[in-house]
């Protein structure tokens, strides 16, 4: 049996949630388990290396209740086994078939695509379809305009039925500080650049399509994100696919994490270099991948590697979780690598003013080699950027596809962007900008605390805009999204094979642009919804103590 004295002195050894101490009865400050985790412990919370960190990181991601995970599995087994029974009877011809199929005169041709592929959509996505690409017609502010559509015959077709339906709260947007609006500041300047410069540029940046508006654009950036220089691009998702391979490419290598983008991963593919997957936001897992590739160089030769890029995003859109980016950091240094930094949804919405998960853990961006980001979330517009040292980006206006191939910004995004992003850093004059970000990290901890004591299990950091509330069951993906739209509510509803098969969920985006009455009204309907659909999954629910401190966490115990 292990001396008082030892034991002690392993607990003082143990790692601290980011340098923070021990709290009175066993409790952690800024953590969310009171008392120390069990091994077996449902909440999975990442707390290592503290002394990287000069704020409080907390992120939880609760395991999937046993029950519930089986539940699961056996809803998709069921509507497989219906799936096989449906194309059987359509084989047969004893129910229409209604799917893309190949022409008589065809059939002995090689298929342009394998039937088994598209048996998930016929017979799994079909049923719920009508959760998705449901027509707006309105700006995508707090609050929008939806046209109403019904289908007789299983969501295959949708007829519009004239009716819009009116007022539905929006919680699916990535409107995070409020600059997708039909009126004020951004709409007028973009107004009137419109009236000056037209909509399209019809060439690209090296030919007769580089106007003054967008060395402008690219000027401002470079101050917003405190690095030498930067580009812009017409398109978010290509500032990724068409940027990787400029620069890395066969000889390299890639680490990427996980849950990166689609973006980032075709990018990783097209360059031609290698790729290696670590663990979502595991430190363990990058380093280990680090030591093998500086230890055992290039497979069969041996030799150094060229170059060694690290690819991580700074919200995670999907789990909502913030990148450990001072550990990341640590490990790109001492390693002698490189970071590319994708901040799509972390610009503009993380930091005390707005500029990022660099500005967020208070770290220095020359630390950061490559930092990408989108205009199309935080700043209301479209395209997106890339910033770093002069010497990179000036290599990009030569090298890069989306530079030599692709069209300019149109004029008036540009001016949006350029209205909102000046609005941001205080530069009109005004402390809007500001405001916005400040409401928005209040919209953020207010609605994520509230969900966590109705007891519904959320992903992802405290911090973060984006909320996953986790529905686990296909049968609850469509029910959550149709039963929210009666509410008046809009939401986005997510499963595979977006998430992994068992981890379906529902994902709102918070906005500057909420009022704490829209977020009430929002969770009042979830709370309702939550109820019906018994969605309410969570072992450790928040006890919602009017005295509790403002950095503290407690949990009342659920029995199973």
């Amino acid at each position: 049996m292990e001396r008082p004295e030892r034991a002690a002195a392993a607990l003082d050894a143990q790692p601290r949630a980011n340098g923070c101490s021990d709290a009175a009865h066993g409790a952690l400050r800024n953590g969310y388990v009171r008392g120390l985790p069990a091994p077996d412990t449902q909440l999975n919370h990442i707390v290592h290396n503290g002394g990287l960190y000069k704020r409080p990181f907390n992120e939880a991601f609760e395991e999937t209740p046993m029950l519930v995970a089986v539940l699961t599995y056996v809803g998709y087994g069921v509507l497989t086994l219906f799936g096989y029974l449906r194309d059987f009877m359509r084989q047969w011809k004893i129910e229409k078939c209604q799917n893309a199929t190949e022409r008589e005169e065809q059939k002995d041709f090689v298929p342009l695509y394998q039937d088994f592929e598209n048996f998930y959509n016929r017979n799994l996505y079909m049923r719920i379809r009508d959760s998705w690409n449901r027509p707006i017609c309105s700006v995508p502010g707090a609050k929008v305009d939806m046209m109403e559509r019904v289908s007789h015959d299983y969501n295959w077709t949708f007829t519009y039925t004239g009716r819009v339906i009116k007022d539905i709260i929006n919680m699916g947007s990535y409107n995070y500080l409020g600059f997708a609006q039909k009126a004020g500041t951004c709409q007028e300047a973009a107004a009137k650049v419109l009236s000056q410069y037209g909509a399209g540029v019809c060439s690209t940046r090296q030919e007769m399509g580089n106007l003054d508006k967008h060395e402008e654009l690219e000027k401002l950036v470079a101050r917003f994100l405190g690095v030498e220089s930067a580009m812009a691009y017409g398109m978010g998702f290509a500032t990724n696919s068409m940027n990787i391979p400029a620069l890395v490419g066969k000889g390299c290598l890639i680490l990427s994490d996980e849950l990166n983008h689609a973006s980032l991963v075709l990018g990783a593919r097209l360059s031609g270099a290698t790729i290696r997957i670590f663990k979502h936001n595991n430190m363990q897992s990058l380093e280990k991948l680090l030591k093998d590739a500086i230890v055992h160089g290039q497979p069969r030769t041996r030799r150094p590697w060229k170059k060694i890029l690290i690819l991580v995003e700074g919200i995670y859109s999907m789990e909502g979780s913030i990148v450990r980016l001072p550990e990341v950091i640590a490990l790109k240094k001492k390693y002698k690598s490189y970071l590319y930094l994708d901040e799509a949804h972390s610009i503009g919405a993380l930091g005390p003013s707005g500029r990022g998960v660099v500005e967020y853990f208070g770290l220095n961006p020359e630390d950061v080699d490559v930092m990408m980001g989108t205009f199309t979330k935080s700043f209301g517009a479209a395209g997106g950027y890339i910033g770093g040292k002069k010497e990179l980006i000036d290599y990009l206006r030569t090298y890069s596809h989306s530079a030599v191939y692709a069209t300019s910004l149109s004029p008036p995004v540009v001016e949006q962007i350029i209205t909102s992003m000046k609005c941001i850093m205080g530069e009109d004059g005004t402390t809007v900008g500001k405001a916005r970000v400040q409401q928005l990290a209040e919209n953020t901890r207010y609605f994520r605390r509230r969900l966590k004591e109705m007891g519904f299990i959320i992903y992802g950091n405290e911090d973060s805009p984006v909320v996953p509330l986790m529905l686990y069951m296909p049968a609850k993906i469509g029910a959550f999204g149709r039963e929210m739209l009666k509410r008046n509510i809009g939401v986005v509803v997510v499963g595979f094979p977006a998430t992994p098969i068992i981890e379906s969920r529902a994902r709102f985006c918070l906005s500057a642009a909420h009022t704490k009455e829209m977020l009430d009204t929002a969770l009042k309907e979830i709370n309702e919804v939550g109820d019906l659909l018994q969605l309410k999954y969570s072992r450790h629910r928040l006890v919602p103590l009017l005295d509790r401190p403002f950095d503290e966490t407690t949990y009342e115990e659920t029995e199973d």
